[in-house]
């Protein structure tokens, strides 16, 4: 998911998962809420003396009221099925850019996305101008996040959190880490609960506790949700404003560059082409574009000319040729919002369709 979900995993927003598996896993997600009244079955942490060990000593480290914690906490209930979905998806699984795009890129988002641009103009441009960050990355960002707020997620934050800080599924190959990064967050959004006098109870957000319109991870609602419409407090549940203006200042802070691309299309001279070299950072920019071109990359004429280091993006498509692209160093500030070259290009082709509407509706 915030959307999500969320940082931050280092610093990011929302929590990283495969790209077909995040869009999969959005999906299934609402069927965790449908199953809230079976989830009163499981007993509440208040029962765990180990959990309960572990709230005295979240209250001890962020100076917190034990009682207050104590109780936050034993009220949260496991969710079977939230430790079910941040699995990894089973080994084969072949991920496709074009049914993940089909997801995001539809009439659906655009619309609602010409709809948000339209009545959030003066943000977003403000935005633009402060941050550096453009318009359509922000509009794409919300409307593969959360479709401009309208599902922004039906579990409750305390119960997603505390499943995974305290019974994070062992299967996972990264079990022992995300359990230390979901009892984090959990510390995170109960001190900011308590701090912002806020009912941490009753908050909404994704199976893996992102929340509000940009699903903001607890770490990142803290680090950088701002107050963008001036009205002295920071809501990224109900303010366009503030929620425009904080993903501008997170991808600030994860250096996003004004008037940088992307990325540029590419393709490939097979002559002297070395994919697995192209291929092993990733979708770290690491190349400069004389060394990208000397290993058999071909860019186009606004790619030649690029000034900073770029790295191959492999999309897969199925069984079909995989599609690839030349990622620049805000490409990547992009999936550091989430871990996924799939996310980061649905988030800019989104971008660009709403802006192209909006070209078209203003003709």
């Amino acid at each position: 998911m915030q959307t999500a979900i969320a940082t931050l995993l280092i610093a990011s927003l929302a929590y990283p998962v495969s790209a077909l598996a995040e869009s999969a896993r959005r999906g299934k997600a609402a069927k965790v809420s449908r199953k809230g009244a079976a989830q009163k079955n499981e007993p509440s942490y208040a029962s765990r003396p180990d959990v309960m060990r572990e709230a005295d000593d979240i209250a001890e480290r962020r100076n917190l009221d034990r009682d207050w914690v104590r109780q936050a906490i034993g009220q949260a209930r496991y969710l079977p099925s939230v430790a079910k979905l941040v699995l990894p998806p089973p080994n084969g699984t072949p991920k496709n850019w074009r049914l993940y795009r089909s997801r995001y890129i539809d009439p659906v988002r655009i619309q609602a996305g010409v709809k948000f641009w339209q009545a959030n103009r003066e943000a977003l441009a403000r935005a633009e101008k402060e941050y550096g960050v453009s318009t359509e990355i922000i509009v794409g960002i919300l409307g593969v996040e959360t479709i401009y707020g309208q599902q922004t997620g039906k579990v409750r934050v305390i119960d997603a959190l505390s499943t995974l800080a305290f019974d994070f599924p062992a299967a996972h190959p990264r079990a022992s880490e995300r359990t230390t990064f979901f009892k984090s967050e959990l510390e995170q959004y109960l001190s900011h609960c308590q701090r912002a006098g806020l009912d941490a109870t009753s908050l909404l957000g994704s199976y893996a506790g992102a929340m509000g319109m940009p699903q903001f991870m607890p770490s990142s609602w803290v680090k950088y949700a701002i107050d963008f419409d001036g009205d002295g407090s920071v809501d990224i549940f109900n303010s366009p404003a503030d929620v425009i203006g904080s993903v501008a200042a997170y991808f600030k802070a994860f250096n996003w560059q004004s008037g940088m691309p992307t990325h540029y299309a590419v393709s490939f001279d097979h002559s002297k082409l070395d994919l697995d070299a192209l291929l092993a950072p990733d979708i770290l920019p690491t190349f400069s574009v004389a060394s990208f071109t000397a290993k058999g990359a071909v860019l186009d004429a606004d790619g030649a000319q690029h000034k900073g280091p770029l790295a191959l993006i492999e999309l897969q498509n199925g069984t079909a040729p995989p599609s690839f692209v030349a990622g620049t160093e805000n490409f990547y500030a992009i999936t550091r919002y989430n871990w996924s070259s799939y996310y980061a290009l649905a988030v800019i082709e989104l971008g660009r369709a709403v802006a192209g509407a909006v070209a078209n509706k203003a003709q």
